[in-house]
């Protein structure tokens, strides 16, 4: 009964998320390129969405775009478009101003080959420190955590194409600094929201149009048996102020310890080293460095089947169409459904908050509405990638086709709904299935559960147990970092060290194994190489060297 319960209280959380009806989704793509019409036309067929909500306007072919030719030729035919087809009544506030009463279309998808950057404009003078010509922000390349805009940053008009067009309807708004989101926080569908005034603009794009077709493909897939995997959590603890963006892994942590999402978390100062054994990622939150590294950088590493992935960074799709440059567009290669980034830089606050992100997916609301409803502010510099329409845990009460490969996923899920609340059978239970099945996948989560409890001896237990059950040495050399951490952590580097040093010997031939080095060089560094002693000329004769004044 206690299970049914739980199971029905879900299907009702879910249900309250309504799915975005395809009559109310329109898709821009750049009639200037036949690839980009085909992949409209390939995501229309896809979700059911009218061909006539196709509209095709001819652009540049580059994702940038100056902010005149964005009002032009981008922002004002597309205005006439919604105006001609009847998809906008129009009304005036008492201030005054002119905005969408009513709006057919709730959801404005971009695909690849519509410009995602809008150029800055206005040239302010150099600031001291700052190299000429670049944009503020990039001799520190990472989301600002400040309480108040830079004066001259809020005057600035570089912006995400698609966040201004949320809120092209509206007449008269200015261009310069970023205007308050009215969804940011809501916790209902954007189609019962009335607020007419604004689109949720999502964009399919990346570095290939093939990978934008699989990045549909793969949403709707999943949207058949759920998303399940693991989750991982790249802390960067850096203390001051941007203690905000690792408040917001925090609180991911938390919801997945309490939904039964088996998480990793990295709280070290560095992100996840190179080639991290990252297997089975359907999530992956981390914030702070510039490039792709960890384990985008292992050649081998794929994200699971509709994979939700971000990682927070000023300018993470300052360049979205290369695989090997910041941030989103290496996410996307690597086969994650769908991710979160910045064109320009934003300042923390005005980024997209992962943790209510995270929530409003859990809760079963759409890609976009879940972004939207996390962002604090239009007119600025963020973009969703994805299918917009992608709803990944629609099947967390257990429901959708069942896969081979969700399994375990699906069991530890079921256990925390029937005993979230006595965890004592909670663990009894998942250990019987464990010993049963010969699960390392079970006692992995037995071990991270009882390290977020930090109950360290026992998580160590599990992750030994773990280690000798998984099939893959990547699986099992994430245990004993595991194992590793929780020492380094208590302040037991030379355990560390050694547990770290005896798998390097035992599992040093696969890919993964550099992230083992990578540790030991960060916690054992080795000797710098010895100083080079300077070139010395040919012996000189005191008898015959010339002195001052005889040359």
């Amino acid at each position: 009964m206690k299970r049914f319960i739980a199971a029905y209280l879900i299907c009702l959380l879910v249900a309250r998320a309504n799915p975005i009806a395809p009559e109310s989704v329109a898709i821009l793509y750049n009639s200037s390129i036949p690839q980009s019409l085909d992949l409209a036309t390939h995501y229309a067929t896809a979700r059911k969405i009218p061909m006539e909500n196709l509209i095709g306007i001819p652009l540049p072919d580059r994702g940038h775009i100056s902010r005149s030719n964005y009002e032009t030729a981008l922002r004002d035919p597309l205005r006439k478009a919604f105006s001609s087809r009847g998809w906008w009544t129009f009304g005036r506030t008492p201030e005054g101003m002119i905005l969408p009463a009513t709006c057919k279309i709730k959801t404005l998808v971009c695909v690849r080959g519509v410009p995602f950057k809008i150029n800055r404009e206005i040239i302010l003078p150099e600031q001291p420190g700052e190299t000429p010509g670049e944009t503020p922000g990039k001799t520190q390349p990472v989301a600002k955590p400040v309480n108040e805009l830079d004066p001259r940053f809020s005057q600035s008009n570089e912006a995400a194409v698609d966040s201004e067009l949320a809120m092209m309807g509206i007449q008269g708004i200015p261009t310069a600094g970023p205007l308050k989101n009215p969804y940011f926080r809501k916790d209902e569908s954007f189609a019962t929201s009335k607020l007419s005034m604004i689109l949720l603009v999502g964009r399919i794009d990346g570095p290939s149009y093939e990978i934008c077709k699989r990045m549909i493909d793969d949403a709707i897939a999943t949207e058949t048996n759920g998303l399940w995997g693991m989750c991982y959590l790249d802390v960067a603890k850096k203390g001051g102020g941007y203690l905000t963006g690792d408040q917001w892994l925090e609180n991911i942590a938390q919801l997945n310890f309490t939904t039964g999402i088996p998480t990793v978390i990295d709280r070290n100062k560095q992100t996840f080293t190179t080639n991290y054994p990252m297997s089975d990622a359907a999530l992956y939150y981390g914030w702070y460095t510039k490039h792709r590294n960890g384990p985008l950088l292992n050649e081998h590493f794929r994200f699971r089947k509709g994979a939700i992935a971000i990682h927070l960074h000023s300018f993470s799709a300052s360049n979205l169409r290369d695989a090997s440059s910041h941030w989103s567009g290496p996410i996307l290669a690597k086969g994650a459904a769908a991710t979160l980034g910045n064109v320009h830089e934003p300042y923390l606050h005005l980024t997209h908050h992962f943790d209510i992100f995270h929530d409003r997916l859990i809760r079963g609301f759409s890609l976009v509405e879940a972004a939207y409803m996390a962002l604090p502010v239009l007119s600025w510099q963020n973009v969703v990638l994805g299918d917009p329409l992608y709803r990944p845990f629609l099947h967390l009460n257990g429901s959708g086709e069942i896969l081979e490969d969700d399994r375990d996923y699906r069991i530890i899920r079921l256990a925390n709904e029937s005993w979230h609340d006595q965890p004592d059978t909670l663990v009894q239970k998942l250990r019987t299935a464990a010993a049963a099945k010969n699960n390392g996948t079970i006692y992995e989560y037995l071990g991270l559960w009882h390290r977020f409890l930090k109950n360290n001896t026992v998580a160590i237990a599990f992750f030994d147990s773990a280690s000798k059950k998984h099939i893959k040495e990547a699986d099992q050399l994430r245990q004993w970092l595991f194992t590793a951490d929780i020492h380094r952590e208590a302040g037991n580097k030379q355990t560390a060290i050694q547990i770290l040093r005896d798998i390097n010997e035992r599992i040093a031939h696969i890919p993964e194994s550099k992230t083992t080095q990578a540790i030991l060089n960060i916690l054992d560094p080795p000797p710098p190489p010895p100083a080079k002693l300077p070139e010395t000329s040919a012996p000189v004769d005191p008898a015959t060297e010339a002195q001052p004044g005889q040359q």
